[in-house]
């Protein structure tokens, strides 16, 4: 990560006028609730403790300081008191990283019998986070809300799915890409705006020549290969020709050093993430296969066919991800299984798929190319495992970036899949094929995608509003007509937004 000790601050409101005993209370309260929070076997950052913020100027320069932080990818704020909301004006205006209100209180239960005033002015956060809330909805800051104690696990989960979203957005603001080569000649969904991306995501993508990478990877010594030979034998199960000894192994020999090149030239520069172009290969002999889903898995993003905005998002979710189980890949919906009552879409590439979406153990192949005019080249296949998972793209549509977004459930294939040369993931959309298929196309998402077993859609709605994307869900709930108003809502919204 750019990030290399990832923050949440957590900031507390109230004023002077309580006095210093009352005030003392609020700082020991207000630590124990960062520290539970930060405790959390969800939340995945160290929640950072900042002293209580009595007045304007203190909260402006601490609103500042978090801006500046490297480390601090977003801010939680709480009002344990009532903090007289003029006082966060010119903090928020100046607000720079994602902001959740939680809305809390110290204890969980009340104590019927032993409540007085001093207890009732403690205890204020049902009127102090009011208080906020206006001002925040006043100035028109983008924030999530969650309410509720903080021991609750829904309340955990929810504040844990925003900390991902934030560790996303921090990546992107850092993110290096290297497009080798251009886009696929004639596709129009891998265009769009780099400059809008970089204001957007803050990520800059830039072209380098396949040559260049070439020059890398001609420069690979045979100890490094040699020595990644080794692994893939303890990781995969390898096809006899490609053995020491049998027929196609120069084919995986130069697999590997396919793989060591373009790992030096991605660290040597600096990339999270890249994207390859079949049609733009120059002196490399084989399609990077195996090389692209080994770096997938090690966290770089990556799109095929020069698609920069897949690649982008599948880094940004890969961080999301971080610690979970279940995986995240670069994936495309190929093609389907139409018998009613029984629909599936058949997901692949041509062999870019990556092995963190499986517990299997892959197997290590070489088949032939129909395309590209290079060399058969090596590959890692397998079947992603069952579970709940969500297939997301971004589109540009000229004035905004759209995330589109459907929930769906992985299985297992019908039959075995003999002749299938590349890895694979077999789905049933929800609500259904149909209509999921008629609300994707609706949304001009892209046929390009990302599968993630590991982040569900409320993280990436959380990262939506973070940076001011558009986001259309379609989930157990969607139907056509809703689907295609919820579209027209969302295009109004966003165009006067951009005019606000």
């Amino acid at each position: 990560m750019s990030v290399n000790n990832p923050e949440v601050w957590f900031l507390t409101g109230s004023q002077s006028l309580y006095g210093p005993e009352t005030l003392a209370q609020v700082a020991q309260q207000s630590q124990d609730i960062a520290r539970r929070l930060g405790t959390a076997a969800d939340v995945p950052v160290e929640v950072v403790w900042k002293p209580v913020l009595l007045d304007a100027g203190a909260i402006h320069r601490q609103i500042l300081e978090a801006n500046s932080a490297p480390d601090c990818v977003g801010v939680i704020a709480w009002m344990h008191t009532f903090s007289p909301a003029k006082m966060w004006i010119a903090g928020l205006d100046a607000l720079q990283k994602p902001l959740l209100h939680l809305h809390t209180q110290a204890g969980m239960e009340l104590p019927w019998s032993t409540i007085d005033m001093d207890f009732m002015n403690l205890n204020q956060a049902a009127h102090g986070d009011r208080e906020f809330g206006y001002i925040q909805s006043r100035l028109g800051v983008p924030r999530k809300t969650v309410a509720g104690h903080v021991d609750n696990p829904a309340v955990q989960r929810r504040v844990a799915d925003w900390t991902r979203a934030a560790l996303g957005r921090a990546e992107l603001r850092d993110l290096r890409l290297a497009r080798f080569g251009d886009n696929m000649r004639d596709v129009a969904v891998t265009e769009g705006d780099k400059v809008e991306a970089q204001l957007r995501f803050g990520v800059s993508v830039n072209t380098y020549g396949v040559n260049d990478l070439v020059t890398v990877v001609d420069a690979v010594g045979d100890e490094e290969i040699d020595k990644l030979v080794e692994e893939y034998a303890d990781l995969y199960r390898i096809a006899p020709e490609l053995h020491p000894g049998g027929e196609r192994h120069d084919a995986l020999r130069y697999g590997a050093r396919i793989e060591a090149g373009l790992r030096t030239f991605l660290e040597d520069g600096g990339f999270g993430a890249f994207t390859t172009n079949f049609e733009d290969l120059g002196g490399l002999r084989q399609l990077p296969g195996l090389a692209v889903q080994r770096l997938m898995a090690d966290g770089y993003g990556f799109g095929g066919e020069g698609d920069w905005k897949t690649s982008v998002l599948l880094r940004g979710m890969k961080v999301m991800a971080r610690g979970l189980p279940g995986g995240t890949s670069f994936m495309e919906d190929y093609t389907y299984h139409l018998v009613p009552g029984e629909e599936k879409i058949l997901g692949a590439h041509m062999l870019e798929v990556c092995p963190t979406i499986t517990t299997q153990r892959a197997s290590l192949e070489i088949h032939p190319l129909s395309i590209g005019g290079r060399e058969d080249p090596v590959r890692l296949r397998f079947t992603a495992d069952p579970g709940p998972a969500v297939v997301a793209g971004l589109s540009d549509l000229g004035d905004r970036f759209r995330l589109t977004v459907n929930e769906i459930d992985v299985v297992e294939p019908d039959e075995d899949l003999p002749r299938l040369p590349v890895a694979c993931a077999v789905w049933e959309p929800r609500p259904s094929l149909a209509t999921s298929a008629e609300a994707w196309l609706m949304a001009g998402a892209p046929h390009h995608t990302v599968l993630s077993k590991a982040i569900g859609v409320d993280v990436l709605a959380d990262f939506a509003e973070m940076t001011a994307t558009e986001i259309a869900i379609i989930d157990a709930d969607t139907s056509p007509r809703s689907f295609q108003r919820e579209l027209r809502w969302s295009a109004a919204y966003h165009r006067l937004a951009e005019r606000i």
